[in-house]
């Protein structure tokens, strides 16, 4: 909880910022992915499942939907997309013929790798440019913004 002497209109303002900046900053990511990646940049949708099905192989729609915080008939489009593209595979459940396990291919693998280089990359270099006081307040900031990221998922 924010200490008592943390005024309304100063968590307003914190809030206000934090919502004008993190897709500034995501989109000018983006910006700088796009014009160094061989193909179009996957939209960040598709990276959140492929990056989730890398982490929880054979994961299923439904779950996948449950842990992106996404409907489940968004993430059936999104897989039908990625399977389209040689991105994911469907195997059917061996118990249950409706269910369906998500896994990447090899493909998926060197596409999100190399996306992943190069936003590392760009985030590396920028973070280069700031000051050490930036840097260390950023450093601080992490375990705050995963803390925030906690308190807006369980919500939900």
């Amino acid at each position: 909880m924010p200490e008592e002497n943390t005024s309304a209109q100063d968590i307003d303002h914190v809030a206000a910022r934090l919502v004008a900046c993190l897709p500034r900053l995501t989109r000018a990511l983006d910006r700088q992915v796009a014009q160094d990646y061989a193909r179009p940049k996957p939209p960040e949708a598709q990276l959140a499942l492929l990056r989730h099905v890398e982490e929880n192989d054979g994961t299923t729609v439904r779950a996948a939907a449950e842990a992106l915080l996404m409907k489940p008939n968004n993430v059936s489009a999104l897989v039908t997309r990625l399977t389209e593209q040689g991105l994911l595979e469907r195997r059917q459940d061996a118990a249950d013929k409706r269910v369906a396990h998500l896994h990447r291919t090899p493909l998926a693998r060197r596409q999100l790798a190399e996306v992943e280089r190069l936003m590392g990359a760009h985030l590396s270099s920028a973070l280069r440019a700031l000051t050490e006081g930036e840097l260390d307040a950023l450093g601080s900031a992490l375990g705050s913004l995963s803390a925030l990221e906690g308190h807006l998922r369980s919500r939900h």
